[in-house]
């Protein structure tokens, strides 16, 4: 029999809903404990494989999950299309653009956060690859594999994290973001390298080929791509329903490239992470298409992977507690300490270079797909790969702490204690994103004694660079002005609504612009979280955008919203 049997067909649909539900309950639960989902889906992994099921009921366990034989195969497949696709959203992630824009600051984080880290592993790897559980390779490509797998960052976990501390369009998250965009670039484009050189894509290309020709597919995909992808969007969306045409494209392209990159000699995830990086960058992807994708992508396929991790290993048997020590140590301290100083060189106060360098240390499912691709290539043995992903682990369960603990106690903050009359526009209307913006931060800076026009530019800059809807129908534009002694917030209400890109695709009735003092983040950061917590319900914006024409109307309004 060519395919899969009655008996296969059973155990594969059984092992893959076992797997993807486990995976979703502790994917939630973990989220309700303000944890990453992927910390969860990859405990449930771990609790379904040989760590414990298979500890406790080996005979059911191997049934379940077989290690050979055609289901085996089946739900090997489905793990490499899971990560092809899961890489297409972290590519489409990289904002590349926004890096462009971007000062000096991110250019000198980004370039300590890699090579520090990188030169670190690079020479502990080189030294010792032997106690680092190297397989009988080069030791120059292990080293190369261990400086980026201590080198790369999550840009997704990260992401998620400064989303829930209301700290996503700040300064301090711009920079993480764009460093974090640069480091997971750097880190695949090496670690396709090593690939290439192992002969792990069994291409028809000779090592030395296949690096030439990833470099030069790298490069024609970062730039001529970008652009025909950007070209081809506005067609497939006035020529095809939304977002089936779309998704269509996208998908396709990717499990295209995949395939490329794959005969080339590479893997498969590098094909579908270079057009994820194409397609994320172009200006014609919303952010609502952006949203269906990853949705798609990480509520029912990526949980599924992250679980089937668990199966990979023995998580007790292969502990190494000396060797996850220094793991631990040298990723972490190498990056933190790292990102920490460059931060402080470009600029940025004390509390603030700790937060950069805590958010960088954030490794996330990145660390465990590179893991878990270098055990499959037989680059690194169980050991090296259980400590990575305890590496993972540890540092998205504890990034989002350590960054709030920088700025000290949240403070309990009311936005409203900073909108007054002057700063109060219930008529908005007819204004696009970038004309409503400038009207109300020029309104705001008046308020604050600061000068509009630099003031006004600032917050524009900021809004470019990372749109600030958050969805319920509501945006808030904000920045940290120099010589400014107090918050300052301007509030404008468009009952009709104007088009600011949100993730949830509808318009934006309440703009909340906020300026406030350079040097009290911590008080930004509670008033963004007033905000949210005021905004929560979605018919909130909408309704008080329709029904209120004064401050005394609004006042009263929020204070019943608020549940004073």
């Amino acid at each position: 029999m060519t395919g899969l049997g009655h008996q296969d067909v059973t155990m594969f649909f059984l092992a893959l809903a076992t797997l993807l539900g486990a995976a979703r309950i502790a994917g939630e639960l973990a989220l309700r404990l303000r944890q990453p989902a992927v910390v969860g889906e990859l405990l449930a992994g771990v609790a379904l494989g040989p760590t414990v099921f298979g500890a406790l009921a080996p005979a059911a366990q191997g049934a379940l999950f077989p290690t050979s034989g055609p289901a085996a195969v089946a739900l090997s497949g489905f793990a490499t299309l899971a990560i092809a696709l899961f890489l297409l959203v972290a590519g489409i992630e990289i904002d590349l653009s926004a890096v462009w824009k971007q000062s000096r600051s991110v250019a000198i984080v980004a370039a300590v956060g890699i090579v520090v880290p990188f030169a670190t592993g690079f020479g502990a790897g080189l030294a010792a690859p032997r106690w680092f559980g190297a397989a009988d390779i080069a030791p120059v490509l292990f080293a190369l594999f261990l400086g980026t797998a201590l080198a790369i960052t999550a840009l997704p976990v990260i992401a998620r994290i400064l989303l829930d501390l209301k700290l996503f369009h700040s300064a301090i998250a711009v920079t993480i973001v764009s460093s974090a965009i640069l480091n997971d670039l750097a880190g695949w484009i090496i670690f396709a390298f090593v690939l290439a050189f192992m002969g792990i894509g069994q291409g028809v290309f000779s090592p030395g080929a296949t690096a030439a020709i990833t470099v030069a597919f790298a490069a024609a995909m970062l730039t001529a791509g970008r652009w025909a992808v950007n070209r081809a969007l506005p067609w497939v969306q006035a020529h095809s329903e939304w977002p089936a045409g779309v998704l269509a494209f996208a998908f396709t392209l990717a499990l295209l490239s995949a395939a490329l990159t794959e005969w080339i000699g590479v893997h498969a995830i590098f094909g579908a992470f270079l057009f994820g990086v194409a397609l994320g960058d172009s200006g014609h992807l919303r952010r609502r298409t952006r949203t269906s994708i990853e949705q798609m992508v990480s509520s029912i396929i990526a949980p599924g992977f992250f679980a089937s991790i668990g199966l990979k290993a023995d998580f007790i048997r292969h502990f190494d507690l000396p060797l996850v020590l220094t793991v631990l140590a040298l990723g972490s301290v190498t990056k933190i300490v790292g990102c920490r100083v460059a931060a402080r060189w470009a600029g940025f106060d004390r509390r603030e270079s700790w937060a950069i360098g805590f958010g960088m240390n954030a490794r996330g499912a990145m660390e465990i797909v590179l893991g878990l691709l270098a055990l499959a290539s037989g680059l690194i043995g169980e050991r090296l790969f259980v400590a990575l992903v305890i590496l993972a682990l540890a540092t998205s369960m504890t990034s989002g702490t350590l960054i709030q603990w920088c700025f000290g106690q949240r403070r309990e903050a009311s936005f409203m204690k900073h909108v007054s009359a002057r700063t109060f526009a219930p008529g908005m209307s007819g204004d696009d994103r970038f004309e409503a913006v400038r009207k109300l931060a020029a309104i705001a800076a008046e308020a604050g004694g600061v000068d509009p026009v630099s003031a006004s530019e600032a917050v524009v800059r900021h809004e470019r660079l990372y749109g600030s809807a958050v969805g319920q129908s509501v945006a808030i534009p904000h920045a940290r002005i120099p010589g400014l002694t107090q918050p300052v917030i301007a509030l404008g209400l468009d009952a009709l609504g104007i088009e600011f890109d949100t993730p949830d695709g509808r318009p934006v009735h309440v703009v909340i612009v906020l300026l406030s003092p350079m040097d009290d983040p911590a008080l930004h950061l509670s008033i963004l979280a007033d905000i949210g917590r005021v905004f929560h319900n979605p018919e909130t914006a909408a309704h008080l955008a329709r029904s209120v024409r004064t401050m005394t109307e609004l006042r009263a309004f929020l204070r019943i919203e608020a549940g004073e």
